[in-house]
This record gives C-alpha cells, structure tokens and sequence, in this order.
C-alpha cells in the first residue's frame, strides 16, 4: 500500500475516454455514498495516448449524466509511476490487463494489476469476463458499461472494507 492514508485505485481502458472514466467517476460516486473519501483515492488512464488531454466520450458522458454521473476527467496515458502510486490497477479488458503487465517495471508491481470482470456479481460475472468497449455502440453499450461498472465498482469496494478498516 501506498505510504499516505488513502488507499489509490487506477481505472485502465484503451483510451481514457469511455470505460476507465466512468468507472473511476462510478467509484468516487460510491466511496462517497459510504463516507470513505477520505481513504480512497481514484483516477483513471489508458494504455494508448491518443486522447491524450480530452474529456470523456460525448455519449458516454451524456449516459452517466442521465444517472446523475458528472464525469469531467480528461485523458491520460498510464506513466511507469503509476505502478508505484497506486494500491491496485484495474483494466477494462484482456488487452489492457496484458499491456499492463508489458508496463509493469516490476514483478512485484503486476500483483496490482486485476480485471474489472473479477468485481462482477452474479448479474454479469456468467456472461462477461470484460468490460466492452462502447466506442463503436449504440446508446445500449453505454447503458450497459455502466451498469456493470456500478456492480463492479459497488463489490469492489465491499472486497477493500478489511484493507479500509485498518487505516
């Protein structure tokens, strides 16, 4: 764990404008609803740099704010420190947890790196073992990142509670 009080979870997708966004925005949004702000930090980034400084995806920001989500994160590329400042790195796919080891400096660093789909509960652990990329989706693709983010996001931190209590 990190040296200061809080406990920092990064949120990891391709390009830091759908998926990792909304799940660090989902996130904060449940910390807060427990009053755990003060332990947990969030923040998101993605493996590929080419949206690099831009808000959120358009769709995706207009889905979340339809559940009262205000996501205004700009895009970040995952930086090799990342590894040191952050207790846990969660990606949104196999291809983001396999670039993230590629990333990691360390082996020691790789045993923070976890898939979103290990957070699922019962409604979508059967069926889906990755977050899907709804760049390429209709306004039901957002709808359902996000709802797996709030399950994923919601049992998340119901598994840090024993990490949390001892802070």
């Amino acid at each position: 764990m990190t040296e200061n009080k809080q406990y920092r979870i990064l949120f990891v997708c391709l390009g830091n404008i759908c998926r990792s966004p909304a799940a660090q925005t989902v996130m904060e949004r449940e910390v807060a609803r427990q009053g755990l702000q003060h332990l947990v930090e969030c923040d998101s980034a993605g493996t590929y740099s080419g949206h690099t400084g831009e808000k959120a995806d358009p769709r995706m920001r207009y889905a979340a704010g339809r559940r009262g989500i205000d996501i205004t994160h700009r895009a970040r590329q995952v930086k090799s420190d990342d590894f040191e400042r952050f207790d846990m790195i969660v990606a949104m796919d196999d291809s983001n947890y396999d670039k993230l080891f590629r990333l990691a400096p360390t082996a020691e660093a790789t045993d923070k790196i976890y898939r979103m789909c290990e957070f699922f509960g019962k409604r979508f652990s059967r069926d889906w073992s990755y977050v899907p990329d709804p760049y390429y989706e209709g306004s039901e693709g957002f709808e359902l990142v996000l709802d797996m983010l709030e399950e994923g996001c919601v049992n998340l931190l119901t598994r840090l509670e024993p990490t949390l209590k001892d802070k």
